[in-house]
């Protein structure tokens, strides 16, 4: 596994630029930079209206004057949202020629899931939202930068890095999400202590450097001549870190707000 990205690997592009011998159009760049920006509005439309939704139902207002969002509005949109999402990237998965219908539809299912945790956090610390959009950015850019002038290289021995932390992330995860369902889960890594944010900073830092490796694939699948209906899934597979970091870094910025 060359990145931690699921629905990115080195071996996908050229399995699919083999089947795409006799095509006439082959992937691109910019035609995955189009593609990303196109499924990110999608994403941040759902999310605003999710937003909007959840605040407009509610007449609750903090002592702090800051309106409650309501919680059975929002419940349905989170839930629907990850499921959808999460089907919508199974399937490009299996049938990577989906992936024009499957792409925006999970970058309107998690813009639902998006704006509903978005939400919640924003009622509860005012101003982290914002700061967590300026901080996904801003990794983002500053990483594609970084990536793109030649100071970071996806060597073997990173994208195998990577890989390893990122599946052991997501094996904690799972442990944990297990665990919740006896009452209990892993100590520390959801708690704000030292222990909690420093699992945060270090989820957040491997969710930033797989966004280095799947520009490193995106690139060479255009190199390698894949066929064009792989800029919707590179783009998905791009959007769907993007997604990753923004969560993380959310998660992060709440636990620091909660020690003042």
């Amino acid at each position: 596994m060359r990145t931690g990205n699921p629905t990115l690997s080195e071996h996908v592009f050229v399995n699919e630029a083999q089947n795409n011998s006799v095509a006439s159009k082959t992937m691109t760049i910019q035609g995955t930079v189009n593609k990303s920006a196109f499924l990110l509005m999608l994403l941040v439309t759902t999310a605003a209206l999710t937003w909007q939704i959840a605040m407009s139902a509610s007449d609750v207002v903090s002592p702090s004057g800051h309106v409650i969002p309501n919680v059975e509005v929002i419940t349905p949109m989170l839930i629907g949202g990850a499921v959808i999402g999460l089907i919508a990237v199974l399937v490009s998965v299996f049938n990577k020629k989906m992936s024009a219908i499957t792409a925006p539809v999970y970058a309107l299912a998690e813009g639902c899931f998006i704006g509903g945790i978005s939400c919640i956090a924003e009622s509860m610390f005012p101003g982290v939202v914002m700061q967590a959009t300026a901080l996904t950015f801003g990794v983002f850019f500053g990483l594609l930068s970084a990536y793109k002038s030649g100071l970071i290289k996806a060597t073997e021995n990173f994208k195998l890095g990577v890989a390893a932390a990122t599946l052991g992330i997501f094996a904690l995860y799972m442990v944990s999400f297990v665990m919740s369902f006896f009452g209990t889960s892993v100590p520390y890594i959801h708690e704000s202590g030292l222990m909690g944010i420093g699992f945060s900073l270090f989820v957040v830092v491997i969710a930033a450097l797989n966004l280095v490796l799947d520009f490193d694939f995106i690139e060479n699948g255009a190199e390698v001549g894949a066929p064009k209906y792989m800029e919707w899934y590179a783009s998905l597979g791009l959007l769907t870190t993007l997604v990753w970091l923004y969560i993380e870094i959310l998660r992060l910025l709440i636990k620091l707000q909660s020690r003042d």
